[in-house]
C-alpha cells in the first residue's frame, strides 16, 4: 500500500495499532524520539505527579528549555525556574536554562531533530521541526505527561495536502512571504488540520533558514505538520551543525546516519494518497503583510506603503524569524541609518549561539548602532510578557508568528505580520515599508482537491469494557468551527469546584442557552466541521460526558478538542458524509438559523463495522482500533498510564 512521509515516519514510530500499513484517520500510539516542554515544563511536573508516577520512563527522551517567561524576575518565577532544573537534574533530563534560547531553536540547533524522526512538544510551533524532515507536531501537557511517564503517547494520522513550489523566489523576497502567502492566498481551512508536505522543483531553492519559518507558521496556517523533503540543502545544514555539535563534545547523530539520509531519505509514494494539492509559483511571490488582527489577511507591500501606516513598535524576535539568516537581511537595510522617532525596535536572537554569531558578523551591532533594542535570547512580546508590549492605541509591525488581537500586548493595538527586511525598514521609516521595490506579480490561485477514498469495510474487535454499538436520539448542532467557549464557557472554565450535575446544567449555554433542558441522557451529538475549536479546556468534553452524552460525531474535529477528549476517555469520530447528508435533510432548519435540530430519529453506531446508520442509510468512519478503545476503557491516558506503571 502506498505511504505518505507522514505515514512512513509514524509507521516507524508505531508502538501499537493496526497490523497493517498506516493510513488517514488511524488512531496509533507512537514512541517520539523526543518531547520538548519549556516553561510548562512545571505545569508537566504536576500532571505527572498527580498520575502518580516518580521516574522518568526514557530521561533521554524529554527535553527542558526555558525560553517564555525569562525576562520576568519575580521570586515566583524564580522559583519555578529553580524547581524545573532541578527535577531535571534528579531525572537525568537535558536542560536548557533561560537565556540559552528559544525551545525549537535549540530542538533543530543541538540535534535533537533529523530526518525520519518524531518529535513532539507541548507548544503549538512543532511543525517547525518539519524544516528537517522529520514529523514534528504539537501534544498537550497530558500527553507530555504519558511520554514521560511511559515513553508514549495517542495520535491520529491528518489527512495530508500536497504543496508544489515551483521556481525561485526572486531577490528581496523570503521564506518568510511564502508562508504569508500562503495564509492569505488560502484562508478557507483549506488545511485545516492537516498534515502539509512541500515538494516540488522550487524547494531547493529555499535555505533552511526559510523553510524553518515556512514550516514554523504552518501553525496559523491551520495544519498540524509542515514537512519538507530531506535533500541537499538538508545535509548541509546537519553536517555544519555536527561538526559544531562535535566541538562541544555532543554526538546525536553519526556520519553513517547523514549517509543514510543523503542516499535514502524518506519520501511518499508516486501513488500515495493527498486529500488536495496546492500549487504556488515561488517567482510570483512579492514581499506582503499579514493583518492587522490576522494572518489571514494579506496585502502587498507596496500597496501598504501608499497608505503610509504609522507604527510605533517593531519586533524582530521568536522562534520563527530572528535566526542569523534573518538577523543579517534586517542588519542590511539597518545599517548606517537610525529608527524613526517615536519608534521602538526590539530584537531578540533564537538563541544564544545566534547572537553570538550575529555579534561576530557585526550584523548584531549594526541593528543597536541603528536604534535598536535588545532582548535577551527567547520568546517575550511574541506571546505578551516582557519589555516592550504594545500600548492602547499603537500599531506594531513583527517578524512574529501571531498577531491575533491582545496577544502581543493591548486588545486596543494593531499589529502587522512581516519579513525581517520587511520590519527593519518600518522601523526606519516609521511607517510600514518596504526596504527595496519588488514588482507585484498575480497569484494564482491553485488548489486541487481530491476525492475522499470511501473507508474501507474493515472488522474491528472489540475491547471488553468498549460498546460494540451505540444507539441514542440524535441531536443535529450544524455550526462549523463551533468553539470551546460556546461549549463551556469561560465564566466556569476556572470554577475547579464545579460538580458533573453543575456542568451538565451549563453545557452549550453560550451556543443555545436551551440546549440543557431540551437534551437528555443517551443523546448522540452531532457537530459541523472544526468542532471545539479555540482554547484548550478539557471541560468542552467532559462537560458533554457529564450531560450523558456518550459521544460526539462530527464533520471534523480541532484537533486539541479531541486530544482532551481521548484524554478523558471520550469517544469521537469524524464522519463528514454523515454531516453533508442531514444538512440536505435538514436544510430549512438550518436556512431559519435553528441552533439545535432533534428530529426524534435515533442514530445508531456500530463501532464493529465502523458505521453510522441514519433513516435508512449508512456511513463509515475510520475504525476505532485496539488504542482509543483502550482510552475509553481506561476512562482517559492518566488511568491508562496508571495502569500500565501497576498504581491502580
Amino acid at each position: 500500500m502506498s505511504q505518505t512521509v507522514v505515514e512512513k515516519i509514524a509507521q516507524l514510530h508505531m508502538t501499537a495499532g493496526p497490523d497493517r500499513p498506516l493510513r488517514t484517520g488511524d488512531v496509533i500510539s507512537l514512541a517520539p524520539r523526543h518531547v520538548m516542554t519549556h516553561d510548562n515544563t512545571a505545569a508537566v511536573m504536576k500532571k505527572f505527579v498527580s498520575i502518580g508516577a516518580s521516574k522518568i520512563h526514557d530521561p533521554k527522551q524529554p527535553v527542558f528549555t526555558l525560553d517564555h517567561d525569562i525576562q520576568n524576575t519575580s521570586e515566583t518565577n524564580l522559583a519555578k525556574y529553580r524547581d524545573i532544573e532541578v527535577f531535571a537534574k534528579e531525572q537525568g533530563v537535558d536542560f536548557y536554562p533561560a537565556g540559552a534560547g528559544i525551545g525549537h531553536q535549540i530542538m533543530v540547533a543541538m540535534g535533537y531533530v533529523v530526518p525520519g524522526s518524531l518529535v513532539v512538544a507541548s507548544d503549538s510551533h512543532s511543525n517547525m521541526y518539519g524544516a528537517l524532515g522529520a514529523l514534528g507536531t504539537p501534544v498537550v501537557r497530558t500527553d507530555a505527561a504519558a511520554i514521560w511517564a511511559t515513553g508514549e503517547f495517542w495520535w491520529q494520522i491528518p489527512r495530508s495536502v500536497q504543496v508544489v513550489l515551483h521556481g525561485k523566489l526572486r531577490e528581496g523576497v523570503t521564506g518568510k512571504d511564502v508562508i504569508i502567502t500562503l495564509c492569505g492566498l488560502y484562508d478557507h481551512d483549506e488545511v485545516l488540520n492537516a498534515a502539509v508536505e512541500f515538494v516540488g522543483s522550487g524547494v531547493a531553492s529555499l535555505s533552511m533558514d526559510a523553510r524553518m519559518s515556512i514550516s514554523n507558521m504552518t501553525t496559523e496556517w491551520g495544519a498540524l505538520v509542515g514537512v519538507f523533503p530531506t535533500d541537499g540543502v538538508t545535509i548541509g545544514y546537519l553536517e555544519r551543525r555536527k561538526a559544531i555539535l562535535n566541538g562541544l563534545g555532543v554526538e546525536r547523530f553519526t556520519d553513517e546516519d547523514l549517509e543514510r539520509w543523503k542516499t535514502g531519505p524518506l519520501a511518499s509514494d508516486p501513488a500515495a494518497s493527498f486529500a488536495a494539492t496546492i500549487e504556488l509559483d515561488l517567482g510570483a511571490v512579492s514581499p506582503h503583510v499579514s493583518g492587522p488582527d490576522s494572518v489571514k489577511v494579506m496585502r502587498p507591500v507596496s500597496e501598504m506603503e501608499k497608505d503610509r501606516i504609522a507604527i510605533q513598535k517593531a519586533y524582530l524576535v521568536s522562534c520563527v524569524n530572528s535566526r542569523l539568516e534573518d538577523l543579517e537581511a534586517a542588519a542590511q537595510v539597518a545599517r548606517g541609518k537610525k529608527v524613526a522617532p517615536g519608534v521602538e525596535f526590539y530584537v531578540s536572537a533564537a538563541s544564544k549561539e545566534v547572537q553570538q554569531d550575529a555579534e561576530a558578523s557585526e550584523a548584531w551591532s549594526a541593528l543597536l548602532d541603528a536604534g535598536a533594542k535588545p532582548l535577551p535570547p527567547g520568546c517575550g512580546p511574541c506571546i505578551g510578557l516582557g519589555a516592550g508590549l504594545l500600548e492602547p492605541g499603537e500599531v506594531g509591525i513583527s517578524a512574529t508568528n501571531r498577531n491575533f488581537k491582545g496577544r502581543m500586548g493591548s486588545r486596543e493595538a494593531q499589529c502587522y505580520l512581516a519579513s525581517p527586511e520587511v520590519v527593519a525598514a518600518s522601523a526606519l521609516a516609521g511607517h510600514v515599508a518596504g526596504p527595496t521595490r519588488v514588482e507585484d506579480r498575480r497569484l494564482e490561485s491553485r488548489f486541487t482537491e481530491r476525492a475522499a477514498a470511501p473507508e474501507p469495510d474493515e472488522a474491528v474487535a472489540i475491547q471488553d469494557g468498549f460498546p460494540e454499538k451505540v444507539a441514542g436520539r440524535l441531536v443535529f448542532v450544524p455550526q462549523d468551527n463551533l468553539n470551546t467557549d460556546g461549549i463551556y464557557g469561560k465564566d466556569y472554565t476556572y470554577r475547579e469546584g464545579m460538580t458533573p450535575d453543575e456542568m451538565a446544567r451549563v453545557v452549550m449555554e453560550n451556543y443555545d442557552p436551551e440546549f440543557a433542558a431540551r437534551t437528555a441522557e443517551g443523546d448522540v451529538l452531532v457537530g459541523g466541521s472544526n468542532f471545539g475549536t479555540g482554547s484548550s479546556r478539557e471541560q468542552a468534553a467532559t462537560s458533554l460526558q457529564a450531560k450523558g452524552i456518550p459521544m460526539v460525531i462530527a464533520a471534523s474535529f480541532s484537533q486539541t478538542y479531541l486530544r482532551n477528549a481521548y484524554n478523558n476517555g471520550y469517544p469521537c469520530i469524524a464522519c463528514p458524509a454523515l454531516v453533508e447528508r442531514l444538512r440536505e435533510w435538514f436544510a430549512d432548519e438550518v436556512a431559519r438559523g435553528q441552533l439545535t435540530i432533534i428530529p426524534g430519529d435515533e442514530i445508531d453506531i456500530d463501532f464493529a463495522r465502523s458505521k453510522v446508520s441514519f433513516r435508512g442509510e449508512s456511513f463509515g468512519f475510520s475504525a476505532l482500533g485496539a488504542v482509543p478503545q483502550s482510552l475509553v476503557v481506561a476512562g482517559g491516558v492518566e488511568n491508562q498510564v496508571r495502569e500500565r506503571l501497576g498504581l491502580n
